[in-house]
């Protein structure tokens, strides 16, 4: 067999079965990238024979004789960027950048003709992080790159350092390395939801050719911990052990083989035998506290820090400002009813996954896809009673988070096999793993009621709510209180009441996601100030707009006021400027016969998570005159690394391409609680702008000491100070100051408070077809309080990203459960995400504010724009048809159903 791949021939044999993607990656081409196994993502796009194919489903053997072109071989022999290559890099069109070498592959293939139907062109690429409208400039040759210049660099579009990597296919994720020795890990899971392990046998597994291990609950350490990464671990319930004898959801990890091959372990997984003593199970929230139900965790509530394990309430928050039956007294009108939302898988194109191995000093070195090095490694050191500097953890370039890796879900079990076999171990999950093996957003049941007077002045606002977080509490209490924060704090009422419980149920574990809580919630406070509006016969936005928080107000909420949470720039009333603006333009041309409305949603978040955030950041002066950045950061696509090398090339007086950033590696900074949170600006860059600043005084002081001159005479500019007398270059500075035993470097250090907050707005128009439910999205607005913008070319980018991903959420993502608990929808084709069809250009605009607390003036804006898509578009569905959906997703069956209910059920008027 002969497979000539990037001019390079390959004379070896494939395996029985094997496909054309791991044969591929095995031999080295790891800009194939795996995201799904069963064609339905593009990330693995080859081109054979040049015609693009999913090589996940292309078997080997069939490349017998033919030509493969993988995104390594799409630039010319002498290093010529593929004109297609060109395009992405100037457009940027790109974040995480797992799934652009599919891209590249598939637009390179397009003739004219595809080329004028891209939806069609695209149906088998999907992208999580962009929202594809920089996907399409990319592919019409838009360019929005600046070049790199000497100076001001904030607030410019400069491009990813790592963009000429993701485009030639070089950029290293987590699997993209080649570790001799490597063994492989598969895990056996439950079968059922709730259930006690009385005998398990592996002796038939371990017989299985290539098998070295079966790992169980007999193996496990005893501690109990979560898998949830904090800075202050104690703020979350301590109920999972690493292999446990009792299993609560089906698919939780039963046991561990470790074999040769993926497919030894399968077939060792297959091979174990293990007898159940089956328990009842609860699968709903409400279900769950009542007497009498199936207890998910029979644990001591203060070893365990569950609040009521009994009643399977793992956190819950109460309390209340004044008196809300006296204020609904007060009102002229009062709204009350129920919002529900669903599961939403995060659907990153990399799964979870870890290699580790031993280095040469016998240390612990895990190469994971995580949001959290520094966290996951003080959690191994814990687990394992190991001192920190025996454990190493290091995320490369990560194909995505939006929460979902700010979990330690595979570390702990590749720790154990590495400990134990002294061998380097890979788990890598299957995408079915991703949705019934990692967790999703918390499904929320929402009662909301609101009064107001006649002319829209709130009276009273009361929450009661209710928030499934699954088998485990890992992220549950912390998405509660965040839930009911900022969503109560943003309105003005004399009267407030929260009543709010996170309970475990015997399902799929729930975590961190995009917005962290703020999203479910807001659905039903912006819906039903919404409709108390409509009530009152008043414009929802001027109903808002009366009682929103100003610059000056207390953020007050019935669990009290966060002393360090400052409202230390106002955007709000720019954003309901941009609002009533799209409001008044003309609006566009509906199909005959289908309903048009319009609707609006804001919202606020806190620019990162209470009880402080660590950054440390190292910038450093190397001997050719560049700088080095050291930041403990992980980079997912959400832009730390540009932003960052943007404000150290701006206080060190150079061009950002003269620095390097080193990033993610628990060796390289003292540490990092991690990229979430919406801290890769606000913290992580603030200790950046801190190291530069004491790097630029530092350099500034031996100048002048060295030439004897004032410091005050001496200024930093491209490579070299300047002085009275001429011009210092850098290189000859460094080398002086070596000569003297003094290093070029400094550290920049930040806690994470005070904190400020971020505004946002959301606004669509749209078209309804009332006999078959399709929604139509005729223009989407999004107005963007960001401080001063960074990059606003990324930034751009991370609203279009996060408004796609919650019209994902509004329209039709369910993660599904049937009668007993287990995942429907576990694969991409039967989990309906958003495809390039699916998703409208939004008009994004940025506010004009300084933020007093973020370095340079700089908010976060990674999360919350995702917050207010679903009221909007909820808002603007109302305004179209009169009907009041109040459950997510909005999918075309169920607003169907709706509007025929409607017109067969006449509804009474509604008294202004």
């Amino acid at each position: 067999m002969r497979i000539e791949v990037n001019g390079r021939c390959h004379d070896d044999e494939p395996r029985p079965g094997q496909c054309l993607r791991t044969y591929l990656r095995e031999r080295g081409w790891f800009g194939v990238k795996k995201g799904c196994d069963a064609g339905d993502c593009g990330a693995c796009t080859v081109h054979v024979d040049g015609e693009p194919v999913h090589s996940c489903l292309y078997p080997a053997f069939r490349a017998d004789g033919r030509t493969v072109t993988t995104v390594e071989g799409l630039a010319a022999p002498d290093g010529e960027l593929h004109p297609v290559q060109r395009k992405f890099l100037d457009a940027q069109g790109f974040q995480c950048g797992f799934c652009t070498a599919g891209f590249l592959m598939t637009t390179a293939a397009l003739s004219d003709d595809q080329l004028t139907d891209l939806p069609r062109a695209f149906k088998g690429n999907l992208c999580r992080c962009t929202g594809y409208r920089a996907i399409e400039d990319a592919v019409r040759g838009v360019r929005h790159v600046e070049e790199p210049s000497a100076g001001e660099s904030v607030g410019r579009n400069l491009p990813a350092p790592a963009g000429p990597q993701v485009v030639t296919g070089t950029a290293r994720y987590t699997f993209d390395v080649d570790v001799p020795g490597l063994l492989h890990m598969k895990l056996l899971r439950s079968p059922h939801a709730h259930a006690r392990i009385t005998a398990i046998d592996t002796s038939a597994a371990l017989r299985v050719p290539g098998v070295h291990a079966v790992f169980t609950h007999h193996d496990a350490p005893e501690r109990h911990y979560s898998t949830a990464r904090h800075e202050h671990p104690e703020e979350d319930p301590a109920d999972t052990r690493l292999l446990d004898d009792t299993v609560r959801h089906i698919g939780q990890r039963v046991a561990a083989v470790v074999a040769e091959s993926e497919a030894a372990a399968e077939e060792g997984c297959r091979r174990i035998t293990v007898l159940y003593d089956i328990a009842p199970a609860v699968l709903d929230p409400e279900e769950a506290m009542r007497p009498g139900a199936p207890v998910v965790h029979d644990k001591d509530p203060s070893a365990a820090r569950i609040s009521r394990p009994h009643a399977n309430v793992v956190g819950e928050a109460h309390g209340e400002i004044g008196d809300v039956e006296a204020g609904f007294a007060e009102a002229d009108a009062v709204y009350e009813a129920t919002f529900r939302t669903q599961r939403v898988q995060h659907a990153s194109l990399e799964t979870h996954g870890a290699v580790a191995w031993l280095d040469d000093d016998g240390r612990l070195t895990v190469r994971t896809s995580s949001q959290t090095p520094f966290l996951t490694r003080r959690a191994l050191c814990a687990l394992y009673d190991l001192p920190p500097e025996q454990v190493r953890v290091v995320a490369g370039r990560v194909g995505g988070g939006f929460g979902g890796k700010q979990e330690m879900l595979v570390e702990d079990i590749v720790a154990l096999a590495v400990l134990r076999l002294r061998r380097p171990v890979k788990l890598e999950y299957t995408r079915a793993e991703q949705f019934y093996g990692a967790t999703t957003r918390h499904p929320f049941t929402v009662r909301v009621k609101a009064g107001a007077r006649h002319d829209g002045t709130l009276t009273a606002l009361e929450l009661r709510v209710v928030s499934n977080t699954g088998a485990y509490g890992n992220h549950g209490p912390a998405v509660m209180f965040h839930s009911v924060g900022e969503s109560m704090a943003m309105y003005r009422a004399p009267h407030k009441k929260v009543d709010a419980y996170s309970v475990y149920t015997h399902t799929v574990p729930a975590g961190a996601f995009r917005g962290y809580g703020l999203g479910q919630v807001l659905f039903a406070v912006e819906s039903a100030l919404d409709e108390l509006a409509r009530r009152l016969g008043l414009d929802p936005v001027d109903l808002k707009a009366r009682n929103i928080i100003g610059p000056g107000d207390s953020m007050l909420t019935p669990g009290g006021h966060e002393e360090d949470l400052h409202i230390a720039s106002y955007g709000f009333d720019q954003c309901v400027s941009i609002v009533r603006g799209a409001q008044a333009e003309p609006a566009a041309t509906a199909p005959d016969g289908w309903l048009v409305g319009e609707g609006s949603a804001l919202a606020m978040i806190a620019t990162g998570p209470p009880g402080g955030h660590i950054a440390d950041a190292r910038a450093a002066l190397l001997p050719d005159g560049g700088f080095d950045l050291a930041v403990g950061t992980a980079e997912f696509g959400n832009g730390t690394t540009t932003v960052h090398r943007q404000i150290a090339a701006g206080e060190l007086a150079t061009a950002v391409d003269r620095i390097t950033v080193r990033q993610s590696d628990t060796d390289v900074v003292r540490h990092d609680t991690g990229a979430f949170a919406s801290t890769g600006t606000v913290v992580a860059g603030k200790a950046t702008l801190r190291a530069a600043r004491a790097l630029a005084d530092l350099l500034l002081d031996f100048a002048a000491a060295h030439l004897r001159v004032a410091r005050a005479d001496c200024r930093l500019a491209e490579e070299a100070v300047l002085h009275p007398g001429g011009r210092l270059p850098l290189k000859e500075l460094y080398a002086a100051a070596r000569a003297v035993g003094i290093e070029c470097a400094a550290d920049g250090h930040f806690g994470g408070t005070p904190r400020s907050v971020a505004f946002n707005a959301q606004w669509f128009r749209v078209a309804v077809d009332p006999g078959t439910g399709e929604i139509r999205i005729l223009r989407s607005v999004h107005a963007a309080d960001a401080g001063r913008v960074m990059n606003p070319m990324q930034c751009r980018g991370q609203v279009e990203g996060g408004v796609a991903q919650a019209l994902g959420a509004t329209l039709f993502e369910n993660v599904r459960l049937d009668a007993r608990g287990e995942v429907e929808t576990a694969a991409f084709r039967r989990y309906r995400l958003p495809q390039y069809a699916d998703i409208p250009r939004t008009e994004v605009h940025f506010m004009e504010t300084a933020d007093a607390i973020g370095p340079l003036g700089a908010k976060s804006m990674s999360e919350s724009p995702f917050n207010p898509v679903a009221p909007a578009l909820a808002n603007a569905l109302r305004d179209a048809t009169g009907v009041r959906f109040t459950e997510l997703p909005l999918t075309r069956d169920r607003v169907w159903r709706a509007l025929d209910a409607s017109r067969r059920t006449p509804r009474p008027p509604v008294s202004p």
